[in-house]
């Protein structure tokens, strides 16, 4: 008989975020999956019962399952991101439940970063709404391959099928325009279970999926080993003992393709290159390892390598720079300024850098952008311009949600500021010039 350990060991692994406004039922879809898949424990389900009853509510308020904070259940709002671990015969999950309210933006940012899909509701009475197309292009913006239209509270509005088409026709052609490649709508009522987990009787017009039988067969890849090979080192090992009186070795993730024995690469930001002599993993010797794997890498040449350094393959390398354009959510309470001093995090990298400009900030209800609004504050995206004092070898986002992203972080006391993505955002197509960094014409720095 196969084990339980065995049965997921063999399931894939989907990462997904749910994101909706106010009162759209977010929790109650959660908590809702949660219930019917037969992931909620015992006592869990006492514990909500009773919090229930207090309430004066005569059944199970589910989404107490997910708002786990005080203010949260006082409010019946969703503040911070809350994780959930569940998974069903066919596939494991990790649920990053993130705020609805427009203050809690950069919340969303961080459940959805590293999301293949994002499950977006909207309240059938209301349809789309601002903060759905805020929702739309945050998931587009962090490229979210998948996203699904939840259409709920269907049993409020008679479960009209005109109603479910009309805001499924809107929505789509929404986050179409911003270059999200898939979208699903399903219609549902969270409180009362339909096409959650089971079909609904009430929609017979409706011939798609619940929401967990597309969440069980989306399609989800976590092959990296097709992207453009990268390789951050992470820690230099030299031993320098008896037994390896010679041995120097560079340790880190793949973070993205495949590396072999033999293979020339190039060390960046130095530009030097060498071949690989040899790839230890787990202890042994071997030809070839790829991504997410974490190996030894030895080289054939004694050059200068440290931690922070990134291997390439000689003919894929990126390019290096020290003016680094990005699309940035500021996520501190504290604003980022046109001259601040930073710090840079990419990937095990981290450098001194200074904001040089903020050339626009991104309006997410209608996409349009205030120019030179000279700082970002919590919860705000915008284009920004670093100048960083070395050299960096990024990928554009678009290419590589790895190495194409960065944190920016205040030098004196660690708080991370602001998540930046290299390279250029949906945002682009939607006002000419939009994201054009200005000529580097500031001789001003001190770098």
């Amino acid at each position: 008989m196969t084990s339980t350990t065995e049965q997921l060991s063999a399931t894939t692994l989907l990462r997904f975020a749910t994101a909706g406004s106010v009162d759209d039922g977010k929790s109650t879809l959660v908590g809702r999956l949660l219930h019917d898949s037969k992931s909620v424990l015992t006592d869990q389900l006492e514990a909500v019962t009773q919090a229930s009853l207090g309430r004066g509510q005569e059944a199970p308020d589910l989404a107490l399952l997910t708002d786990g904070l005080r203010a949260e259940r006082e409010q019946g709002i969703t503040i911070d991101v809350a994780y959930r671990y569940f998974a069903t015969a066919r596939r494991r999950f990790i649920l990053a439940d993130t705020p609805g309210h427009v203050q809690y933006t950069r919340n969303m940012v961080t459940g959805a970063s590293t999301a293949e899909l994002a499950v977006v509701l909207v309240d059938a009475r209301n349809g789309v709404v601002e903060q759905t197309r805020r929702h739309a292009a945050v998931a587009a913006l962090l490229r979210v391959p998948h996203v699904v239209l939840a259409v709920n509270k269907m049993d409020l509005v008679a479960y009209a099928e005109p109603v479910f088409a009309a805001i499924a026709e809107e929505f789509t052609a929404y986050a179409a325009s911003l270059g999200v490649p898939e979208i699903t709508a399903i219609p549902i009522s969270a409180l009362a279970g339909d096409n959650v987990v089971e079909p609904s009787a009430n929609m017979d017009w409706y011939g798609g999926p619940t929401v967990l039988e597309h969440l069980e067969t989306v399609p989800v890849s976590h092959d990296l080993t097709g992207c453009h090979a990268r390789f951050p080192v992470q820690y230099v090992i030299r031993p320098q003992t008896a037994e390896h009186p010679d041995y120097r070795g560079y340790a880190g993730q793949i973070a993205a393709g495949v590396f072999r024995v033999g293979e020339s690469v190039t060390v960046l930001p130095s530009g030097r290159t060498t071949t690989i002599a040899g790839i230890d993993a787990l202890g042994e010797s071997v030809d070839i390892a790829w991504a997410p794997q974490s190996v030894t890498v030895r080289l054939a040449d004694d050059i200068d390598v440290s931690r922070g350094d990134l291997l390439a393959p000689t003919d894929d390398a990126p390019a290096v720079t020290q003016d680094v354009g990005a699309t940035v959510c500021h996520v501190a309470d504290q604003p980022l300024s046109v001259g601040q001093r930073v710090l840079l995090k990419h990937t095990t990298r981290t450098v001194k850098a200074i904001v040089k400009d903020i050339p626009s900030r991104l309006t997410l209800d209608d996409l349009s952008q205030h120019p030179s609004p000279g700082r970002l504050v919590a919860n705000d995206i915008g284009r920004v311009v670093v100048r960083t004092a070395e050299p960096l070898a990024l990928d554009a986002y678009a290419d590589s949600r790895r190495t194409g992203s960065f944190l920016l972080i205040d030098p004196a006391d660690g708080t991370t500021l602001s998540a930046g993505m290299a390279g250029a955002s949906f945002a682009e197509a939607a006002l000419p010039g939009a994201g054009e960094d200005p000529a580097d014409d500031d001789a001003e720095w001190d770098f």
